[in-house]
């Protein structure tokens, strides 16, 4: 990338040069997404949406639809509900959708990912019956009989996944495209993706064909850590396309589903206090493992008291295995004691932060874990004031890939729709300049690449994104519906808005 005035860079204009005027038009440096499920993603974008599902009648009409779209025997996958907007606000069961699915199994997911809905044909091929017991940190929602409903809630979605055929490698690079094509619409640049070897492969393979139109930082789970060990492969290894990252650990679930691990009993369901995924001593072993190998780790952590054990684990691994640069990282960091957060400063943990769950989730927030803990909830402005970096992203496909609503979330702390007036606690509300800096310095250090990505600035990768208009101009409400006029990786323009069409005469 070169910077200048008209003369400093029309010497490097050439016959191949497109020459685009801004005329008044914002232009940030590419979006940097720090927490993505790219290949899930695509999926989406490929399968039954029931994200604004708004009843369980439509979430039936609409799976039974697309059932109808697809082979006998076809598994009915992603989804992306949620029960919470709905006027019941009940779990749907597996008897609400038998009888539109009688040939068809399906495995749908609540938008957060921690909770999954099974119809009564998937029970019986993954051979779950009431005898079958809920694994360490899972659970197997049951009625009053003892039967399976059809939801499983966090490590009990395994039971059904292992029935799941494997998607093949042609259907992983059609939802990668997809994804691709929704990436470079909204302006992300670089990827940060929770990744299986299978993703990898596919991104792989589309960099080998010229068609990868974004970056990637690709993690793996913790249970890759031995073949990557005996491999001698560590966090950083690759190039400015596509680069291993992290070690990926779920420390607990999530608030949506109540199983968020927190020291004191959930407000609405006073019985539980939320699972975790790990014992305590397991989390410390694997986290001090993985650091021992030089991987950098990016532990997922929601409720307070997840929070606090990871940075427990953080610890210690710290003073095990000597000084290094690490980088750690708490993947949503959403409600964390204001105790905790020095503790975050002095060991340089990163908040990896999703600023769209903020205003999703404020709808029952106060309900389901009270006011006084609600006010640690998402607390951008507090981390900032710590001192502790912070990077922001999406958690594709649970919110939408689009960085406007993580900028307007960070910016107002109201719905897409309004309010509440002034925001959500708005004393953590941060600035437009704020934002944008997360979603791109500040994700770009998350990925120890804050030398070549994330600032306009002389030698840096040519990742730009140009917007219909100046979002530091216009009303907040403006930037949900700013379009991104163009998206460039590397130079090459990789997205571009067709302009609107003049009106009929």
């Amino acid at each position: 990338m070169a910077l200048g005035a008209d003369r400093d860079v029309q010497p490097l204009i050439g016959s191949a040069t497109r020459v685009v005027e801004l005329r008044g038009r914002l232009v940030v440096p590419g979006f940097n997404d720090a927490h993505v499920h790219f290949l899930s993603g695509g999926f989406g974008l490929l399968s039954v949406d029931l994200r604004d599902a708004k009843d369980e009648a439509e979430l039936v009409r609409r799976i039974g639809a697309h059932a109808q779209t697809l082979p006998k025997g076809t598994w009915i996958r992603e989804g992306n509900w949620d029960h919470e907007a709905w006027p019941s606000q009940r779990l749907p069961t597996r008897r609400l959708i038998d009888e539109v699915t009688p040939d068809h199994p399906v495995f749908v997911q609540r938008l957060d990912g921690h909770m999954a809905l099974a119809n009564s044909l998937a029970l019986r091929l993954a051979g779950i019956t009431r005898d079958t017991k809920d694994p360490e940190g899972g659970t197997i929602v049951r009625d009053e009989k003892g039967e399976p409903t059809g939801i499983f809630k966090d490590n009990a979605e395994s039971l059904v996944e292992r029935a799941i055929p494997e998607p093949s490698h042609e259907m992983n690079l059609r939802a990668a495209r997809a994804a691709l094509r929704e990436a470079a619409r909204v302006g992300v640049t670089t990827i940060q993706d929770n990744s299986s070897i299978d993703a990898l492969r596919t991104y792989q393979d589309l960099r080998a064909r010229g068609e990868l139109t974004a970056r990637f930082y690709v993690w793996r789970y913790i249970s890759a850590l031995e073949p990557l060990r005996a491999a001698g492969v560590v966090t950083g290894l690759g190039d400015e396309w596509i680069r291993l990252g992290a070690l990926k650990i779920l420390s607990d679930g999530s608030m949506g589903s109540g199983t968020a691990a927190f020291f004191e009993p959930y407000t609405d369901d006073p019985g539980t206090s939320g699972l975790l995924l790990y014992p305590v001593a397991e989390l410390e072993r694997l986290v001090r493992e993985a650091d021992a190998a030089s991987f950098q780790l990016a532990v997922h952590a929601i409720g307070d008291r997840a929070n606090a054990l990871v940075l427990d684990a953080f610890e210690k691994a710290a003073a095990a295995n000597g000084p290094r640069e690490r980088r750690f990282r708490i993947e949503h960091a959403q409600v964390v004691r204001k105790a905790d957060l020095d503790r975050y400063k002095r060991l340089g943990v990163i908040a990896s932060i999703q600023p769209s769950h903020c205003i999703d989730d404020m709808r029952w927030a106060e309900r389901r874990i009270g006011t006084k803990r609600a006010r640690d909830a998402y607390n951008f402005r507090s981390f900032i004031a710590a001192g502790i970096p912070v990077a922001f992203g999406t958690d594709w496909f649970v919110e939408p890939l689009d960085p406007r609503l993580g900028l307007y979330a960070a910016v107002t702390r109201e719905r897409p729709e309004g309010g509440p007036r002034g925001g959500w606690f708005p004393e953590e509300k941060l600035t437009l300049d704020e934002a944008l800096d997360r979603y791109t310095r500040g994700s770009a250090y998350a990925e120890f690449a804050e030398r070549g990505k994330g600032t306009l600035e002389a030698g840096m990768l040519a990742d730009l994104v140009v917007f219909a208009a100046d979002l530091f101009q216009v009303p907040p409400r403006q930037i949900l519906t700013t379009p991104v006029d163009l998206t460039v990786v590397g130079g090459r323009v990789v997205f571009e808005r067709e302009p609107a069409a003049a009106p009929a005469r």
